[in-house]
């Protein structure tokens, strides 16, 4: 009997965020239930070459250079305004959204497929939830525009053979790097510095570096805070232009103020695992405005160490609130800053963590670390016996075999053996 066959359209060969999910999500795909190809995309302007670079060979052998028929199933991993329904069913993948709607353009891709998945519930929620109000330009009349089509949370599994904890030193040049870190306790935030003023960049850098500065200005033996971070790329324009941007946040803070450490361009994943598990590296700190899902505080889950987040948005769904710090606030409007034509519409809205229970939070895990260091342990149990890579696997499979239809199997034909008459000689 034949096997149902997918083709899976996706950034699989890029160094980027979707890049990872893709490939995660087609290694989590059953190979003995599903005849699985891959068509390779682009994504933006991220570079080519993981799978050759990191010996991915089984996945290289997936991929193929067209579509040839129709395929069963047709999963596409990307942004929903670029959906597009090509096989007998087909199903999209997306991160989500890190605001609290998306844009009209998102909902009209989810539309033209039979369904989707998003990585966190906050990813869903803002998916149901989005619905605006079109006036037909022929007859006056107004339309709900409003997603139709299921949507299913299928999460970011992490990889327990990439992240876990570690004693060693087995990356020396991120270790020897920290090791040059005067300070023995430091904070680690790992994200993009992107578009949006002061305060208004999703990632909410900026503003993480003033709070910081402004808890422990004048402070004895302060702690230091490490960014692993850029804007665009890893060039020593991007980096000058981070390092600048920083210099400018310190001379708004008056005081003796503490260090820090930039970690600038890209990182293999067993350097990122390294940096994690430095013992000069203590806790997570992401007071993001918003996120998808968060891929890098799963991660860091790993380590055991505390994490201090904003509560609101993608995360949520793995990070406990009872072995993490989940800090509150409120929702504000997009900075037009920061909004993005068809991505962050400025109608939507998105986190601000409150700036007086921040300070309190890095303080508290400064100053009663043990306390907070027993309470990552509990948040490493519970990431990795409930969202690892594998039970993503088993989540796919029980949804794929909830939604995915009978497909007409195609029949070996038998033909009759023909009796030919015998000839006769004249």
């Amino acid at each position: 009997m034949s096997k149902t066959t997918i083709v899976v359209s996706c950034p699989i060969d890029t160094y980027s965020g979707y890049g990872a999910r893709a490939r995660d999500f087609v290694k989590a795909l059953d190979k003995n239930k599903y005849d699985v190809k891959v068509l390779a995309q682009r994504w933006g302007n991220t570079r080519f070459g993981y799978l050759e670079d990191h010996q991915e060979f089984e996945l290289q052998s997936l991929i193929i250079p067209n579509l040839t028929s129709q395929p069963d199933v047709w999963i596409q991993v990307t942004v929903p305004n670029e959906f597009q329904k090509v096989g007998k069913y087909s199903i999209g993948l997306t991160a989500g959204m890190e605001t609290d709607i998306c844009p009209p353009e998102w909902i009209q891709g989810c539309n033209n497929m039979d369904l989707v998945l998003t990585s966190s519930e906050h990813g869903k929620n803002s998916l149901v939830n989005s619905k605006f109000d079109a006036q037909d330009k022929n007859t006056g009349t107004t339309q709900r525009i409003e997603v139709t089509t299921p949507v299913e949370v299928l999460f970011e599994g992490v990889d327990l053979e990439k992240y876990f904890e570690t004693k060693s030193k087995a990356n020396m040049e991120i270790n020897l790097a920290l090791d040059g870190i005067k300070e023995s306790f430091c904070y680690l935030f790992v994200g993009h510095w992107l578009q949006g003023n002061f305060g208004h960049d999703r990632k909410n850098v900026g503003w993480t570096i003033k709070a910081f500065l402004e808890t422990f200005k004048n402070k004895k033996n302060a702690p230091a805070l490490i960014l692993k971070t850029q804007h665009a790329n890893a060039s020593i324009s991007d980096r000058d232009t981070i390092f600048k941007k920083i210099e400018d946040i310190r001379k708004t803070v008056r005081g003796t103020l503490p260090s820090i450490y930039v970690v600038h361009g890209e990182l293999s994943d067993d350097e990122v695992n390294e940096l994690y598990n430095h013992p000069k590296v203590k806790a997570m700190v992401n007071f993001t405005k918003g996120e998808g899902f968060g891929r890098p505080l799963l991660e860091f889950s790993l380590t055991g160490k505390p994490i201090i987040a904003s509560g609101w948005s993608g995360h949520l769904d793995f990070l406990n609130k009872e072995f993490t710090t989940l800090v509150g606030g409120g929702l504000h409007n997009v900075d037009k800053s920061a909004a993005q034509k068809g991505l962050i519409i400025e109608q939507a809205q998105w986190f601000q963590a409150n700036e007086a229970e921040v300070g309190r939070s890095l303080k508290n895990v400064f100053e009663k670390y043990k306390k907070y260091e027993e309470l990552g342990k509990r948040q490493r149990h519970y990431a990795k016996t409930t969202f690892s890579i594998d039970k993503m696997a088993e989540k796919l499979d029980a949804i794929l075999s909830q939604h995915l239809p009978e497909f007409p199997k195609q029949v070996q034909l038998e033909l009759p053996k023909l009796q030919l008459p015998k000839l006769q000689k004249l």
